[in-house]
């Protein structure tokens, strides 16, 4: 990856740090019994990624939740989540990172190839760069919106993306949508029940996922939340672009009407998600999808400031 990348990526991800909180007195203590997140998996995690930055860093896997678990790199998220019907994967991170992504589900005791379904965030190589390669893997099919499919069908950031002069460079292998999701719409595999949310901002295809993970009778909502950060590559002006301020609006005001359970985002630093599988902050706080909308407006507003200041 690029030095103009990562530099780019740094400033994707430094938002996070207003959403971490400092270790509570009392923190959430659901683990380790089988249901809450795994903190052993997880402190192993930690010590093996370090301070990377690297998308496609391998990370061991660990349980976040009941049948939830985080299968993907140091710094890119990917959700397995299980029935005895078969499984869920939630994004798919880099292409490079699909051989670790794959040597986790194992290490769990699942076979990649009872993924009956792959869902996404959003169409930036981060996400979806390994979305074909697992596709061919496990003999899952895909559930994208509309204007993610489009994207990704040809492997290539769309043009109009805010983000187009850091990530033109960054194709990725095409892959074709087995069905179009739209606010609503559930991806269901046995007892499982994906319900998708668009949330438009970050890209026009940006979508959220949420369900209910469980451990026998111990159910959690999991909110796999998508990227709210209005990042501008060279030239390109959000004030020019009205249109694309209130989606990013739009999408905030429905994110902090949300009551989110556990919070998941795609890069798991800015959501502190690490500390918070550790118990050195609340798991899973009554106000974190409001924070993280909070987060997202104040990121916009500062870059229409900079902008304006021009």
């Amino acid at each position: 990856m690029s030095a103009k990348t990562l530099a780019f990526v740094a400033l994707a991800l430094a938002p996070g740090l207003a959403l971490a909180k400092p270790a509570p007195t009392n923190p959430d203590r659901t683990g380790p019994d089988r249901a809450g997140p795994d903190r052993a998996a997880t402190t192993a995690l930690r010590q093996q990624c370090g301070a990377t930055e690297d998308f496609s860093a391998p990370a061991p896997p660990a349980r976040l939740f009941g049948n939830t678990y985080y299968v993907g790199t140091c710094t890119v998220s990917v959700l397995l989540v299980t029935s005895p019907q078969g499984h869920v994967l939630v994004d798919t991170a880099t292409e490079q990172a699909v051989p670790s992504i794959l040597a986790n589900i194992k290490a769990l005791g699942f076979r990649p190839e009872d993924i009956r379904w792959i869902v996404t965030s959003h169409e930036h190589f981060d996400h979806v760069g390994g979305l074909a390669a697992l596709v061919k893997a496990t003999g899952a099919k895909v559930a994208l919106s509309a204007p993610a499919a489009a994207v990704i069908a040809t492997g290539k950031v769309d043009p109009a993306d805010s983000q187009y002069g850091v990530l033109k460079d960054h194709d990725f292998a095409p892959a074709k949508a087995d069905r179009i999701v739209a606010s609503g719409s559930v991806v269901r595999v046995g007892p499982l029940r994906l319900t998708m949310s668009a949330t438009p901002g970050h890209t026009t295809g940006s979508s959220s996922w949420s369900w209910q993970s469980c451990a026998g009778k111990q159910c959690r909502t999991v909110s796999y939340v998508d990227s709210i950060s209005a990042l501008a590559a060279p030239a390109y002006r959000f004030s020019d672009h009205p249109e694309v301020v209130a989606r990013f609006r739009r999408t905030f005001a429905a994110i902090a009407a949300r009551q989110c359970g556990i919070l998941v985002t795609p890069h798991p630093s800015v959501s502190n998600l690490f500390d918070r599988m550790l118990g050195k902050a609340p798991f899973a706080g009554k106000n974190d999808c409001r924070e993280y909308a909070a987060m997202g407006r104040k990121g916009l507003d500062a870059q229409l400031a900079k902008e304006a200041a021009k």
